[in-house]
């Protein structure tokens, strides 16, 4: 029996590289075509900025055409599936954000896709800290004064957000959870609207992207409480963070990465995580994402992963603390 060991693993491993053969093959002459990028969103937002120049690079890495498509609608569902349908070859790719990533599958349980099984991660490519304001006529200095606040007036303090399920939405959700709170959500078709109302006094406090309040906080016409990520920002160096503020271990974001339909070769995946690393340690696009107060991802395709795992897990969390649903 032991004289057919040597050659039973023999033949073990040249079907193992026999199977391999093919995807190796594939990806050896990738990319030998144009590369669809899909976003889940509509044209023109900061995401979708940051995305094109991102495209850029990589067309100009790989010395191949990068071709951007939006496909919005369903809160990222649609562009999302698309991605996870897709052809594992390497030719389709696109953005994994978090409300179709880490939040839909919770809140929207019949999404056609399961996102971390029909999607491959590639990388993330940046985390979008929000900041906690309110309207400056409200008498509160910091987080403990709002929260005090809240304690003496339940339910009368209101937060705004782009609407249900947004990270605007779900860092307000945490905040009442961790702060043990009672504010009343106020969801509005778009955060412009949301943002309008605070400054006018409609509402009394607000998560909003970092890059959407810089210019009413720099102007003056609202108040930075806290940020909601575990370091300051370069650009709100004055404003401290929600951990620091009182409430440990707060953290919140709206990120966004690279993924990929699962099946993808292995070797496709690992390029594709080289250059967008590569890219991300560019000079024009490290001050693309530190000058709007986001903060620059980068990493394996296994941290991006687990990091989708965890938003996952602790929005989920969060939702079915709060009885949260589209109805």
């Amino acid at each position: 029996m032991k004289s057919f060991r040597p050659l039973a693993a023999a033949l073990l491993a040249a079907a193992t590289l026999a199977a391999a053969g093919p995807a190796r093959a594939q990806a050896d002459s990738w990319p030998s075509k144009p590369i669809t990028l899909i976003v889940p969103y509509a044209p023109g937002g900061f995401a979708d900025t940051r995305v094109r120049l991102l495209a850029r690079k990589l067309g100009e890495s790989l010395q191949q055409s990068i071709v951007v498509e939006n496909k919005a609608g369903a809160g990222g569902v649609i562009g999302t599936n698309l991605v996870a349908k897709a052809a594992p070859d390497g030719y389709t790719i696109g953005t994994g954000n978090l409300a179709p990533m880490a939040v839909n599958p919770t809140l929207m349980p019949a999404i056609p896709y399961d996102a971390q099984k029909d999607l491959a991660p590639v990388v993330l490519i940046e985390n979008s800290p929000l900041v906690l304001s309110v309207h400056n006529t409200l008498p509160v200095k910091n987080l403990q004064d709002l929260i005090a606040l809240a304690r003496q007036e339940p339910g009368k303090l209101t937060f705004g957000s782009s609407g249900v399920g947004g990270a605007h939405h779900l860092s307000g959700e945490m905040f009442r959870e961790q702060a043990g709170i009672d504010i009343v959500h106020v969801p509005y078709k778009g955060g412009s609207l949301a943002a309008t109302d605070l400054m006018g006094g409609h509402i009394t406090m607000m998560f909003e992207m970092g890059y959407s309040a810089l210019p009413s906080i720099q102007s003056k016409k609202v108040h930075p409480i806290a940020v909601t990520s575990l370091k300051r920002l370069d650009v709100l160096p004055d404003v401290p963070t929600m951990a620091e503020s009182g409430l440990p271990g707060f953290e919140s974001y709206n990120w966004q990465g690279i993924v990929a339909p699962a099946g993808t070769p292995a070797p496709i995946i690992a390029r594709l995580n080289a250059e967008f690393n590569k890219i991300l340690k560019d000079p024009e696009m490290v001050k693309a994402i530190a000058d709007i107060g986001s903060q620059a991802g980068g990493g394996t395709p296994e941290e991006f992963g687990a990091f989708i795992k965890s938003e996952t897990e602790k929005w989920a969390k969060v939702i079915k603390a709060g009885n949260i649903s589209l109805q």
